[in-house]
């Protein structure tokens, strides 16, 4: 068995950050470059906008793990995280941060100047996230908009400018997020309200989540419907908003009494699938116009 101090350093990182977990926003991103160009991006287009969003996720999370660093070591569930198990250190985590925000932002500044402009406000949000449970129950709402940004900053960096389009896919990535986070954090509900902190299962219990979380994501679906009639867009695409609903069906059909011994069935496969779903029928349709 190997020895955890043997594990190189950027191994336990990538394991910490969940740096897998980028198919989540990262499908999104590219479905917005799609769209915005009504066909395929330039490849230097992609690969800046892929750097910047490797980047944006890889500080986002550090940032998290660092300022929630105290809250996860008191965390049963949490406490064999990187940082409070003691396998990586809070000045090696700072180091990443400062890095992968450069990514960031240099990435940003070789799409187009806007999206430079910008960046600052994604920046103010991805910190805002990581302090927002300790004071309001919408921290899953703050980090669906943390997400938006990845398509409605894909259409910049393709057109140079924000478009009603590109406004609406971020706002489909905000409720699909916000509406997930909060099935995810039904399994800390019990410790949160012991410590103190705010999250809609604190505020609302379980069954109240759980129809949040519908809620959420039935507007996700009428959101990607008037999305597909703005943009015109064609059959393929339509068949891929009826995946999704089925898939999203089946996520909220899994957790249907409360039961969270399938969360991470619901949580980690559905919504990987539900990205890269979105992001091939996008394409599919695209391709065929």
């Amino acid at each position: 068995m190997t020895d955890a101090g043997s594990i190189p350093k950027i191994r336990i990182f990538l394991d910490m950050i969940k740096f897998s977990h980028t198919v989540f926003a990262l499908p999104f991103a590219l479905t917005g470059a799609l769209l915005a160009a009504e066909g395929f991006p330039g490849g230097r287009q992609i690969v800046w906008i892929m750097l910047a969003m490797v980047g944006a996720r890889t500080a986002a999370m550090s940032l998290n793990r660092l300022i929630d660093a105290e809250i996860d070591a008191r965390n049963p569930r949490t406490a064999g995280r990187a940082i409070p198990a003691g396998l990586i250190s809070g000045s090696m985590t700072l180091f990443f941060i400062v890095i992968s925000t450069a990514l960031m932002l240099f990435s940003a500044a070789m799409l187009n100047p806007l999206c430079l402009k910008l960046s600052p406000i994604a920046l103010f949000f991805l910190v805002l996230y990581s302090y927002c449970k300790r004071f309001t129950s919408l921290a899953h709402v703050v980090l669906g908009i943390c997400l938006a940004a990845a398509p409605i900053g894909a259409w910049v960096a393709v057109r140079g400018q924000i478009e009603a389009p590109s406004l609406l896919l971020g706002a489909v990535v905000l409720f699909w997020v916000a509406g997930f986070d909060i099935l995810y954090a039904l399994q800390d509900r019990e410790f949160d309200k012991a410590a103190g902190l705010h999250s809609i299962p604190v505020l609302l219990g379980i069954n109240g989540s759980l129809w949040t979380a519908r809620i959420f994501h039935l507007v996700m679906m009428l959101l990607l419907i008037w999305l597909f009639l703005i943009m015109d867009l064609g059959s393929i695409f339509m068949l891929g908003i009826l995946v999704v609903a089925g898939m999203l069906s089946y996520e909220h059909w899994l957790l249907r009494h409360g039961n969270l011994d399938k969360l991470d069935a619901a949580f980690f496969n559905m919504n990987g699938y539900i990205s890269v779903a979105i992001l091939l029928f996008t394409g599919a349709d695209i391709l065929t116009r």
